[in-house]
């Protein structure tokens, strides 16, 4: 099978990884892999690193690619425009956002164009279908995270983010109303063997995986009562779910802090939650199975 993914973003983020991660997996099942991202993005680079067949993005190479393609899978909103205009093969789309459908005339044509949606959280699939899509039409499928070594470190690492929806300025407001210091992070796989803890804060989220990524590496999580996390992160047994005030994320820091039994408890078996539920190899599996479903 020969898929076209389409990714248009700027950053190395969290569906950036995925995107990776995926063609990696489908690689190794015997899948061939094309994939049409930002001439001067990361992803661009990461993929040429390792092998990929990869073409800067546009109408007119979506359009081209297309029909050397058995299925397109688009990873993001640009992305999906992009294959619904052009529609030479069945399109997936991937949707990581939490924030409900626009509904109007172009976004209902848009969101008819795809065969299938593959949501990332139970949260995800819902407003997919209070949008008006079948739910025939969608499959979740979690994302999935390598297993990394198992973090010694003792700094309280936030993630660096400069969409406004993303937190990251409460989380420093609440490490500071704590009487601590915090390292924020724009590396998070290199820079959590270092972690003592995650605080991962956001006014949305579709599920989080730099908190599957944390959970992975035995990084105990502090996370926004918020979206997909609240499937990943069990209050008390996985992580601490928290109310984004400083007061009360503070509180959750300073309760770590004092805690070590607890975090390494939290630890511990959100790193066992990962390797059962949300690996890569399970993600892989599950995307191949809605590819197989409508090529």
């Amino acid at each position: 099978m020969r898929i076209l993914h389409i990714d248009s973003g700027r950053e190395m983020r969290g569906g950036q990884w995925q995107v990776l991660r995926l063609m990696e997996g489908l690689r190794a099942k015997g899948c061939e892999n094309v994939l049409l991202a930002r001439g001067n993005a990361p992803l661009f680079e990461q993929a040429m690193r390792r092998g990929f067949e990869v073409h800067p993005v546009s109408f007119r190479s979506v359009r081209r690619l297309e029909r050397t393609a058995d299925l397109t899978h688009a990873h993001d909103a640009r992305s999906h425009t992009l294959a619904a205009l052009a529609a030479c093969v069945p399109l997936v789309v991937s949707r990581r956002v939490a924030f409900p459908v626009q509904r109007n005339f172009l976004s209902d044509w848009k969101y008819r164009r795809a065969a299938h949606y593959i949501a990332v959280s139970e949260c995800v699939r819902q407003t997919l279908a209070d949008a008006g899509i079948d739910p025939s039409r969608i499959s979740i499928v979690y994302d999935g995270v390598p297993m990394l070594a198992v973090s010694g470190g003792s700094e309280i690492v936030v993630p660096a983010s400069e969409d406004l929806r993303k937190g990251t300025s409460l989380a420093l407001a609440a490490v500071k109303l704590a009487g601590l210091d915090a390292l924020v992070s724009r590396d998070l796989e290199t820079d959590l063997a270092r972690a003592g803890m995650l605080v991962y804060i956001t006014e949305s989220e579709g599920l989080g995986s730099a908190v599957l990524l944390a959970m992975a590496a035995g990084v105990p999580v502090i996370a926004s009562r918020a979206g997909g996390l609240t499937e990943i992160v069990e209050h008390e047994r996985t992580g601490l779910l928290t109310e984004n005030t400083p007061a009360a994320v503070a509180a959750a820091i300073r309760r770590l802090r004092e805690d070590g039994a607890l975090a390494r408890s939290l630890a511990a078996e959100a790193r066992r939650r990962v390797e059962e539920r949300y690996s890569v190899g399970r993600m892989v599996s599950g995307t191949m199975a809605v590819y197989e479903s409508v090529a």
